[in-house]
């Protein structure tokens, strides 16, 4: 069972698990839809920054109808079973292999199998809605609806799930990615990202047109402002706002006069940033592990191996010839 170190409840009473996974989501009707199986509810949940991970198994057949989500956007994921899923006209069978987004203005009614947990991630639509503004460098005129049916096998999908995963690993930890500002909005901005970018919707077309790039000036500014600024929380959205241009163009800008994405550069200063504290540390004070999570870099294989490319010798070398080792 997930994130069972972060129960909410557990509970047979149908009013009670209604009531609950209200609070954590939105007022919703809930029913029993078979007389088989009794209802065995358990709720686990986790917020990390704005987003919202959680299990939830109601162990019997129930029919599930929130109508409209109105301010948030729902992820599911049958961790084994199936749910069948209307989100307006649209209906999917919902297995582990195809996940269900619905959109909060389309109206959302379930029937979720006995032997179905799922995996939940919930996302504000006010943070979905402000970074696709960004990408796009305009209001959004109409609202946001992704397809409804998420192919789990494709690649994106498998990397993004892989990043739910780190979470809830995490969750396990109170030490863990979760008191790291940095990789709380890394995981965050990639999560949201991710969706928008790949997921089918009604404004991916006008992601995916060409964008005029940033001009050189624009992109100096940029480097500057990432330089100034990379102990925190950077996103590329962030680092457009501050030089007055769209998150795509600024993204064509760097392709065109540097060869890199925004947040290619940045974790480029990141990690002279991590060489810089390495280089001046105590061994007997400081660990690797900790100084890469403090600027961001969570798996320490492919911190390793970028550290390794660019600065010629491994992460714990540069610690132990140290002054201080």
């Amino acid at each position: 069972m997930l994130l069972s170190n972060r129960p909410i409840f557990a509970s047979t009473d149908l009013d009670e698990v209604r009531d609950e996974v209200a609070k954590v989501f939105c007022p919703h009707r809930l029913d029993l839809a078979g007389d088989d199986v009794p209802l065995s509810a358990r709720f686990n949940s986790v917020q990390f920054g704005s987003v919202r991970v959680s299990y939830l198994d109601y162990g019997s057949d129930v029919r599930i109808e929130p109508g409209d989500l109105g301010t948030f956007f729902l992820f599911m994921l049958p961790l084994a079973g199936r749910s069948l899923i209307r989100g307006g006209d649209k209906e999917i069978v919902s297995t582990p292999s195809t996940a269900a987004l619905p959109s909060p203005e389309r109206h959302l009614d379930m029937r979720w199998a006995a032997g179905c947990p799922q995996l939940l991630v919930k996302f504000e639509r006010t943070a979905m809605e402000r970074s696709l503004e960004q990408m796009l460098g305009e209001p959004l005129d109409r609202p946001i609806i992704f397809d409804l049916g998420v192919d789990m096998a494709a690649g994106w999908a498998r990397a993004w799930r892989g990043m739910v995963d780190l979470i809830v690993r995490e969750a396990e930890h109170d030490d863990g990615l979760a008191v790291q500002p940095l990789a709380v909005a890394h995981l965050e901005n990639a999560l949201i990202t991710s969706l928008l970018t790949m997921q089918p919707s009604n404004y991916l077309e006008r992601l995916s047109a060409p964008r005029p790039p940033a001009l050189p000036k624009v992109v100096r500014r940029a480097m500057e402002f990432i330089e100034g600024h990379a102990h925190l929380p950077l996103t590329t959205d962030d680092v457009a706002r501050a030089v007055a241009v769209s998150g795509r163009s600024l993204q064509e800008g760097f392709r065109a006069h540097l060869g890199l994405t925004p947040m290619a550069y940045l974790r480029q200063v990141r990690l002279t940033r991590v060489h810089e504290e390495l280089a001046a540390g105590d061994p007997a004070r400081v660990t690797v592990t900790t100084v890469a999570a403090r600027w961001g870099f969570l798996h320490q294989g492919r911190f390793a191996a970028l550290y390794r490319r660019r600065f010629g010798q491994s992460p714990s070398e540069t610690l132990r010839f140290a002054p201080g080792g």
